[in-house]
């Protein structure tokens, strides 16, 4: 749910590096400390945004442009929602993290008739997406407080299937490590409807990249690298689309996507199926996930 460092530096020059001052312009609308994390809002100019560090040090989990609330301000939920290039008609949707709801908010609009699923573990997160990030109470978009792979196991045993399940849960650092492992990612592979999609919310460019790569490729041995400041992972239960059926798809999306202020034909130049990983890099899994650790040292 959050952009690199980079991509804030890039984006909001009112957010200020680590240890430095608020800018003038940066003004703090809410804070909390929740059970989980500090739950904070700012906002610079007409983008508000959620954090988890003061001044958004380590990034942001979500921003909004206050003045056009359609518009998709941050990269990273524009890629996501290129899994609908490989799924273009899900009826059904998981989503793992819900920061301020863009996706979900996105996804009601472009597949009305789809039922989306939200896990939030934070209920403080569910309250301030609702207050500053126009959250609504939709029909269609059921929101569930809970820890995303106690609701993954849950599902399963319910015998739930999901057409597409988006990952995109961080706190304060990276992605839970829990929800980093091998014995997951087979686990929600188990969640997929046969021609099934998953789209998971990444770093570009981390100590883990090589782990992550590598987990992922044990679970779904191909997939797609979309990178912008983040890395999006999209892989199929089954066979990947060929570069014409995303093409394809991918027009049927041009209005709404224009819509929300980015071009499909963007985020198709971004699929990529090449493997810049190492190979040998050690897979993560709930006996060695040493996350955190690892991603200490990111570029």
């Amino acid at each position: 749910m959050r952009s690199s460092w980079m991509a804030l530096l890039l984006l909001l020059s009112g957010f200020v590096a680590a240890g430095q001052a608020a800018a003038n312009d940066m003004k703090l609308l809410h804070s909390e400390r929740s059970l989980y994390r500090e739950v904070l809002v700012y906002q610079a100019g007409d983008v508000r945004c959620i954090c988890f560090t003061r001044y958004c040090r380590i990034g942001r989990q979500t921003c909004q442009d206050v003045k056009q609330p359609e518009r998709i301000v941050m990269n990273y939920p524009q890629m996501m929602l290129g899994a609908l290039f490989a799924k273009p008609d899900p009826k059904s949707i998981l989503i793992i993290g819900l920061g301020g709801g863009t996706i979900p908010r996105a996804l009601e609009e472009v597949v009305p008739d789809a039922r989306i699923d939200v896990v939030e573990i934070d209920p403080a997160v569910v309250k301030v997406a609702r207050r500053f990030f126009d959250l609504g109470n939709s029909s269609s978009v059921n929101v569930i407080e809970a820890d995303g792979r106690v609701q993954v196991k849950r599902a399963l045993r319910q015998q739930q299937r999901y057409d597409i399940v988006m990952l995109d849960a961080f706190d304060h650092e990276y992605i839970p490590e829990h929800l980093l492992t091998r014995e997951f990612l087979q686990e929600v592979k188990g969640l997929l409807t046969p021609s099934g999609v998953l789209a998971a919310n990444t770093f570009s460019s981390s100590r883990l990249y090589d782990h992550e790569s590598v987990t992922y490729a044990s679970v779904f041995p191909q997939f797609f690298n979309l990178k912008r400041e983040n890395r999006v992972i999209i892989a199929a239960n089954g066979a990947l689309p060929t570069d014409e059926q995303l093409a394809q798809n991918s027009e049927r999306f041009e209005a709404a996507f224009d819509s929300f202020g980015f071009s499909s034909r963007k985020i198709l130049d971004l699929f990529s199926r090449k493997q810049d990983w190492k190979r040998n890099a050690r897979v993560l899994t709930d006996q060695y996930s040493p996350a955190n650790l690892l991603n200490l040292g990111r570029d």
